[in-house]
Order: structure tokens, then C-alpha cells, then sequence
């Protein structure tokens, strides 16, 4: 039986000394109704969010993910994060999921209702979905124009393009564009031909002994999952990297994967209609990593 809990947070600021945040909690029904019809983060998608990985209990990189926040906080102009506020709601989150099996925490931060003195927060944790086929068998993916140039990061940083932002109503029609092409998922590329991200996940690719994703520019969101698996793999003797990729370069690639922190590294079977090789081996052994518990 799926499961779900939900919290709403009192946002302390960011230099409140406090070492027990409890108080600012209310645990709520998640199946009733709890933000107000003026609320920024529906009328507008104005707010911020992030996903951490539940396994058995455990919450997956917290602090990268507690780190992200407060950078997109920054970006739109949001009062900063208290680290230790939200670090102990995620603990309550996570406490109230099983002992076995994989969920998803949400940490949402908005801009509140309209003309209210103060931002709205939430915290959930809800049963992940069954992701053991895309990480297994695979997935197929299909390349999808962006609409920028790679500079447009540093023209137009309104555009918030390396924020984690609610508004993510392009992100789900890439996806739906993608399955109407017969694919699974997608990958962003900017109009000059380079390799960015996918709607929901970080881009990995193998060539020979090295691995590369696309530069962390402000085009692109740094993805958690990312990070802790070049870390692992710098540990295991392999050579990583962030490199400028055309999108040609998809396609020549030895192996290539979708990193996100619910459904983890799924290997890419084709692109655009191409197959590239998929690694079971590597691919079950970065899984493994990716379900031991992170911090």
C-alpha cells in the first residue's frame, strides 16, 4: 500500500541560533487540502524545490541537496534557507517512511501567498515509483532543442536556468513530447548543438575510461547524484570530467546513463533512434553504489 507524510514549516531565518526546530513544524493530513488559493507556488510556480532519494530509511545526500537549495533560494531572490531547520524536517520525513524500500523526500520553499508578509514551506515524503525496469533494461531517449545558445546563461540570468525552480511545466512537456516520439525520455540541447541535461536528470557518458558530463554552466542544474558518483568514481581509479559535448557525441559514446536521485543511473539504449552500447555490468555496479547509504 502506497504510503505519504506531509509537513508544513514555519521558515526560520537563516542565522537563527536555535538547535530544536520542532516548534516550526505542523504535520498535516497529505490526502487534505493545506495552501491557500493565493498561494505563488500554484498561481505562479514561483518557488524552489528539491528531491532526495529515500533508501531503507535513509535520506540520500542531504547536504548537497540542502546546498542546491539554498543556491536557487539565492537565484529568486528567496529569504536563505535555515540549514539546520530543514536538515532536522527532513530527519522527521524520513523517520516516517519504512524501514525497507525506496521513497522520495520534497522540500518546497515558495514565495507565499500573494502580498503576504512571509514565504510558505513543505516537506513530503511519499513511496518512490517501482524504477527497477529503466534500470535494467534501459531507456531510449530523443534529443530536444532547448530553445537558447549556450551563452544565454550569462546574457539573460533572469531566464534562472541553473535554479531548481516550481516551474517545471516545459520540463513535463519534453517528457510528453518525448513518449509521443516513441521514447522514453529526453535530452535538452542548446541551439548551437550542445549536450545540456534531461527534463528531470543529469547526462553521463563513458568514453573508453573516462567519464564527462556536460560543464556546469549556468545553463545547466548540478545534479546531487552527479557529484556523489564522480566522487566514486574518482575512489575507484577512473578518470572523470566536464567537458563541452556536441550533441554528435551522444552517439559515439561507449556507454551513457540519465543520473537523477529517485530513479538513480539508468542506461541509454538508443538516441534518437541510434543504439549505443549499454554496460550491464558497470551500470548494476553504479546502482549498488547509488542504493548504499550517502550522506
Amino acid at each position: 500500500m502506497a504510503w505519504r507524510f506531509a509537513l508544513m514549516i514555519d521558515p526560520a531565518a537563516s542565522d537563527d541560533p536555535r538547535t530544536d526546530f520542532s516548534g516550526t513544524f505542523r504535520i498535516i493530513d497529505p490526502a487534505t487540502p493545506a495552501l491557500s488559493v493565493g498561494e505563488l507556488s500554484t498561481q505562479r510556480g514561483d518557488g524552489i524545490f528539491e528531491s532526495i532519494g529515500v533508501v531503507d530509511g535513509h535520506a540520500q545526500e542531504v547536504g548537497p541537496h540542502l546546498e542546491r537549495l539554498a543556491h536557487s533560494a539565492q537565484l529568486c531572490d528567496l529569504p536563505a534557507p535555515n540549514a539546520a531547520q530543514w536538515r532536522q524536517a527532513i530527519e522527521l520525513a524520513a523517520a516516517e517512511s519504512p524501514a525497507e524500500g525506496e521513497g522520495v523526500i520534497k522540500l518546497i520553499l515558495s514565495r507565499g501567498v500573494e502580498h503576504g508578509p512571509a514565504p510558505t514551506a513543505w516537506v513530503t515524503v511519499a513511496q518512490a515509483a517501482d524504477n527497477t525496469t529503466a534500470r535494467t533494461r534501459g531507456i531510449r531517449v530523443v534529443t530536444l532543442d532547448r530553445g537558447y545558445d549556450s551563452g544565454a546563461p550569462a546574457r539573460a540570468p533572469w531566464l534562472l536556468l541553473g535554479a531548481k525552480t516550481l516551474s517545471y511545466a516545459v520540463n513535463m512537456a519534453a517528457l510528453r513530447e518525448a513518449r509521443r516520439r516513441g521514447a522514453d525520455d529526453a535530452i535538452f540541447v542548446s541551439s548551437d548543438g550542445l549536450v545540456l541535461e534531461a527534463p528531470t536528470a543529469s547526462v553521463v557518458l563513458r568514453f573508453g575510461d573516462r567519464f564527462v558530463t556536460p560543464e556546469p554552466t549556468g545553463a545547466i542544474l548540478h545534479g546531487t547524484t552527479q557529484l556523489s558518483l564522480f566522487d566514486h568514481l574518482r575512489a575507484e581509479g577512473h578518470d572523470v570530467g566536464y567537458e563541452t559535448i556536441p550533441v554528435a557525441d551522444l552517439v559515439k559514446a561507449d556507454a551513457a546513463w540519465l543520473l537523477s536521485s529517485v530513479r538513480l543511473a539508468a542506461p541509454i539504449t538508443e538516441v534518437d533512434g541510434i543504439a549505443i552500447p549499454v554496460d550491464a555490468g558497470l551500470t548494476a555496479s553504479i546502482n549498488r553504489y547509488l542504493l548504499s547509504p550517502r550522506d
